[in-house]
C-alpha cells in the first residue's frame, strides 16, 4: 500500500500530459493536413525550405541548406525576356519542402495539379530544382499549385542563379532561421488577433497559409508590433537595415536589442566594420554632441543581417 496514492497520481498526470500533447500536436497536424494549401502557403514553404528551425542539416541554426528566392526577368534556358516571375531555386542537395516530399499535405486540388501539370514528382534533390507557383480556376475556384520548372522548362538551378543579379535574390529561408534563432518571435507575433488588430496589422492568415511550413512562428508574448504584413507596411530596406543595426536610431525609446553582430566582420564593399568606432560616434550623437548619427554599414550579401532583412521584407 506504500506510495499507492503517488503511483495513481503519477499515472493520472502521465495520462493528462500525454492527452494534452496528443491534442496540441497530433490533432493540430491532422487539422492542417486536411486543409488545402493556399497560394501564400506555397510561397511560404517554397521560400523557407524543409525546416525553418532546428534540423539535422542545420544543427547550429546558421541558415545552411536553404533555397534562394529570385525574381526572374529572362528565361534561364533561352535567355529570352519574360514577364518578371518569382522562382524558388533549390541547388543540389538542398532538401525540398514538405509539399514536394509529401504532396498529400497540399490538399486534393493542389496535389493533383502539382503532380500532373507541375510534375513535382520528377524533382530530385540530389540534382536540385527550380519551382514556380501558379493559380488556375477549377469549378469556379482558384486552385494554387507548384510547377517543377526544371522538368517542364529545363531550368537548371545553377543556370537560373547565373541569370539573376544580387538585388533580385532573397535569402528568405536563411532569414527565417535568423528570426527563430535570435528570438524575434518572443516579442513579435506573426498572427494578428481577430480584433482591432485587423485595423492596424491587417487581416490574420488562414489555416492553409501554414500548410507545409515547419515550424510556424506565431510568436509567444507580443511586446512589439505584429509582423504578418510588415513588408507591405514598410518596404524600405534602408529603414530595416538601420533598425536592426541599432533600433534607437529610428525609435529612440525602443526596447529592441541591437543586432549589429549579424553584420559579421565585413560590409557590402568588403571593408572591415569598425564597431568600436561606430559605437563611440553613436554615443556622441546620443549625448547631443553631434547632430548627425554615424552611417550604418550596408550588410554583406552573405551576412546573416542581409538574410534576416530579406525575410522580414518578404512578410506581406
Amino acid at each position: 500500500m506504500a506510495f499507492r496514492e503517488y503511483k495513481i497520481g503519477a499515472r493520472m498526470f502521465g495520462l493528462a500530459f500525454g492527452s494534452s500533447m496528443f491534442i496540441t500536436l497530433y490533432m493540430a497536424a491532422v487539422d492542417i493536413s486536411s486543409v488545402s494549401v493556399s497560394q501564400i502557403g506555397l510561397h511560404r514553404q517554397l521560400g523557407f525550405g524543409r525546416a525553418g528551425g532546428f534540423s539535422y542539416e542545420d544543427p547550429f541554426l546558421r541558415g545552411w541548406a536553404k533555397p534562394t528566392q529570385v525574381i526572374l526577368a529572362v528565361d534561364p534556358k533561352t535567355g529570352a525576356a519574360i514577364d518578371p516571375v518569382t522562382a524558388y531555386v533549390y541547388e543540389k542537395d538542398v532538401p525540398f519542402p514538405n509539399g514536394i516530399r509529401h504532396p498529400r499535405i497540399l490538399g486534393d486540388g493542389p496535389r493533383e495539379l502539382s503532380e500532373g501539370r507541375g510534375r513535382i514528382g520528377e524533382a530530385d534533390d540530389a540534382v536540385g530544382a527550380v519551382f514556380l507557383t501558379h493559380e488556375v480556376e477549377v469549378n469556379g475556384e482558384l486552385v494554387p499549385y507548384i510547377e517543377n520548372a526544371t522538368a517542364t522548362r529545363g531550368w537548371i538551378p545553377a543556370e537560373t542563379l547565373a541569370k539573376v543579379p544580387d538585388n533580385k535574390r532573397l535569402q528568405v529561408g536563411k532569414g527565417k532561421i535568423m528570426f527563430v534563432r535570435e528570438g524575434c518571435w518572443w516579442c513579435h507575433t506573426l498572427l494578428p488577433e481577430q480584433t482591432q488588430d485587423w485595423q492596424y496589422f491587417g487581416a490574420p492568415p488562414m489555416l492553409g497559409d501554414f500548410n507545409g511550413e515547419s515550424p510556424t512562428a506565431f510568436g509567444s508574448d507580443r511586446k512589439a508590433p505584429d509582423l504578418t504584413h510588415v513588408g507591405s507596411r514598410n518596404s524600405s530596406r534602408e529603414w530595416m537595415m538601420i533598425h536592426f543595426f541599432n533600433p534607437r536610431l529610428v525609435q529612440p525609446h525602443s526596447i529592441m536589442p541591437r543586432y549589429d553582430y549579424l553584420w559579421g566582420d565585413k560590409d557590402a564593399s568588403g571593408n572591415t566594420i569598425d564597431y568600436d568606432g561606430w559605437r563611440s560616434a553613436y554615443n556622441e550623437y546620443a549625448a547631443g554632441k553631434s547632430i548627425v548619427p554615424p552611417d550604418v554599414p550596408v550588410p554583406h550579401k552573405d551576412s546573416e543581417a542581409r538574410a534576416l532583412i530579406d525575410f522580414v521584407l518578404n512578410l506581406k
